[in-house]
């Protein structure tokens, strides 16, 4: 194992196209939506423990979720939390850790991952990330891992890259989450991949565009450089975030710096985004059916339902339609009914106050 090698998982997002099982109280990232016995935190938590030093893998978060990373990860250190006082999107998150971790080691590469992605082909992963960080420690390159496209999905970014023969292959372009119209020219195209959101770089690569596309963030949490791994961090930190933009890592710096290259690979990721993307991995019956036991359909194809176990449910004539319940909450909409649930979560929480949120 490479001590300079550093894992920084985000686990800060709030999932709410998969409401009402992701909340803002509890996020999709600690429940198990798999049904495996292991939250998608802990998933992500382990696949990279098995490659990586144990004191090497950081976890950033919302510090409202404090109590839930220590519930789910067993001996992390204080030191490898990173507890956002405010959500300020990615590029914050991920200053605030490459700033911490090249203070302890100016050699530093790191792996950027969401903490809620799934990744069913981990041998080609680790080789992946392995091809990634090797160039990473010897160049001047911000990675991320490309996945081909199968379908025109506005909720993904989109990388065009120069065809060549690298293995990492020049960005020509990168953008994030175009109209439907724009992703299906990207199709289309056949030069572009989804961005997953999991990146590799080495921190001297990372702080340079930092300093370079977002100076305001990069004097920011250089400025802590002598209150990383201290009894003061959490005081510059809580300050620091009161001047943080909120602006993702995509838009900061990826869609403008001219060091971006991607690996293409096929890992079997998915980001368990929306219900229609957790209803493709979700083991189902003979009717298209993503259903626990304690669900009975008749007439039915194409649902996906999560409730209570210990209740009986029945669904009839339903086609494409999500039944989910959690909380004292119970949807029924259509299953690929993403911008419309976004919009219920928003009348919910003015009509009915944060409590179900």
């Amino acid at each position: 194992m490479n001590q300079n090698h550093f894992v920084i998982i985000m686990a800060g997002g709030t999932g709410t196209r998969l409401w009402p099982v992701s909340t803002s109280r509890k996020p999709k990232q600690f429940h198990d939506l798999l049904g495996v016995g292991k939250t998608l935190l802990q998933m992500t938590y382990e696949r990279f423990l098995a490659k990586f030093p144990k004191e090497n893998i950081y976890i950033v978060t919302n510090k409202e979720y404090e109590g839930l990373i220590h519930e789910q990860i067993e001996g992390l250190g204080s030191q490898q939390l990173l507890l956002e006082p405010y959500k300020r999107n990615t590029a914050p998150c991920i200053a605030y850790a490459a700033y911490k971790i090249a203070s302890k080691n100016p050699d530093a590469s790191m792996i950027i991952a969401p903490a809620d992605h799934l990744i069913l082909k981990e041998d080609i992963f680790h080789q992946s990330i392995a091809v990634a960080l090797d160039s990473a420690d010897k160049s001047d390159q911000l990675i991320t891992l490309g996945m081909h496209p199968n379908r025109p999905e506005t909720g993904y970014g989109y990388i065009q890259y120069i065809p060549d023969s690298a293995t990492i292959k020049k960005v020509k372009t990168f953008t994030e989450k175009p109209e439907i119209g724009l992703a299906q020219k990207f199709i289309e195209s056949g030069d572009f991949v989804w961005n997953a959101g999991i990146f590799v770089w080495s921190a001297k690569s990372i702080i340079k565009a930092y300093e370079d596309f977002l100076p305001d963030l990069a004097e920011i949490f250089a400025d802590g450089k002598s209150q990383y791994f201290s009894t003061n961090e959490s005081l510059f930190v809580n300050k620091a975030y009161t001047q943080c933009v909120n602006i993702s890592i995509d838009f900061g710096i990826m869609e403008k710096a001219e060091n971006v290259f991607v690996l293409l690979t096929d890992i079997g990721w998915s980001d368990l985004g929306n219900w229609e993307s957790l209803h493709e991995i979700r083991e189902k019956d003979d009717q298209d059916n993503a259903a626990p036991k304690n669900v009975m359909s008749f007439n039915s194809t194409g649902n996906i339902v999560t409730t209570d176990k210990t209740n009986l449910v029945v669904i009839q004539d339903l086609h494409d339609f999500l039944v989910a319940e959690q909380d004292g909450v119970l949807l029924i909409c259509r299953k690929n009914a993403e911008k419309e649930i976004k919009e219920i979560v928003n009348s919910v929480k003015i009509e009915k106050g944060d409590s179900f949120i």
